[in-house]
């Protein structure tokens, strides 16, 4: 039998750092970003700063991947030789891409593909494929790492707070009169994914500054429950904020094998708008 020959696919909105991609030769495939005038590729026709630019006049929608910038990604990973694919999307609660990818993957009967729902969101989504390359270049099978990487999507969590809940009303994410009443009371709520992959509110304060501290406070809990984890701290347009983050939670949190830092994609600044910190928690398994 020939040996297994496995590739790993992500859509953009699991920020994945392109260094990290370019490394472990991971397949991206961008979502789409519309504007009136024309649509974008997320990461590749438009950049998170060029959408942070435009918000005052216009605030985009954002669409699933392109069918045909998914086939080509199959096919391309078909025609390089491999024999297997491990898809990761985003959470199907929060998108259709895991829907597309499934619909995708069964053109291609040659490929053994296990399309896995991640449950979660953003770096949040991405430390799964960042796993499962790491598992992969361990030299663990197929479905080995598919069992290790669903394992630690159960026990991993983000945590994530923002300057406004106008851009996630917007998109249909949160009701429209829960965020005009937290703007008036200037009350935060920390989102994370819950079981299902949907938004829910971890907590609520009021204040910036207490809504990083909670979140922050939030992470290290959640990190306590773990023998080993990797933290990453995420950020959109707050680079000095995730900075002095990133320091406190190397002080707090010390059963962590890795620590990555990461920017939100252009289409999930569509949602979220500026000022996001987020903190996602993956549990390792010891094997």
């Amino acid at each position: 039998m020939s040996p297994e020959r496995i590739a790993i696919l992500v859509d953009s909105c699991m920020d994945v750092p392109q260094e990290i991609i370019d490394r472990t030769g991971i397949f991206s495939v961008p979502i789409t970003i519309i504007y009136k005038d024309r649509e974008y590729k997320d990461k590749v026709e438009i950049s998170a700063q060029e959408v942070y630019d435009r918000l005052l006049t216009e605030v985009p929608r954002t669409s699933l991947p392109q069918t045909e910038d998914l086939m080509d990604a199959f096919q391309r990973i078909q025609d390089a030789g491999y024999t297997h694919v491990i898809a990761l999307t985003i959470s199907s609660a929060l998108s259709g891409t895991n829907s597309v990818v499934n619909m995708v993957a069964e053109g291609f009967p040659g490929l053994t593909t296990q399309v896995i729902d991640t449950l979660s969101i953003g770096f949040g989504a991405g430390t799964h494929a960042v796993l499962a390359a790491d598992l992969l270049a361990r030299g663990k099978s197929f479905s080995r790492i598919c069992d290790l990487v669903r394992e630690s999507i159960k026990a991993s969590k983000i945590y994530f707070c923002l300057s406004t809940l106008e851009y996630l009303a917007r998109g249909g994410r949160i009701g429209k009169v829960s965020a005009v009443l937290g703007s008036l009371l200037h009350i935060k709520p920390i989102i994370t994914c819950n079981e299902e992959g949907a938004y829910v509110i971890a907590a609520k304060v009021r204040g910036r500054a207490q809504a990083i501290a909670e979140t922050i406070r939030l992470a290290v809990e959640e990190a306590k429950k773990h023998a080993q984890c990797a933290v990453a701290v995420i950020q959109g347009d707050a680079r000095e904020e995730a900075v002095r983050v990133l320091e406190e939670v190397k002080r707090r949190i010390t059963n962590c094998k890795n620590y990555i830092e990461g920017t939100v994609s252009p289409a999930l600044v569509v949602h979220t708008g500026p000022g996001l910190i987020g903190i996602s928690v993956q549990a390792l398994s010891q094997q």
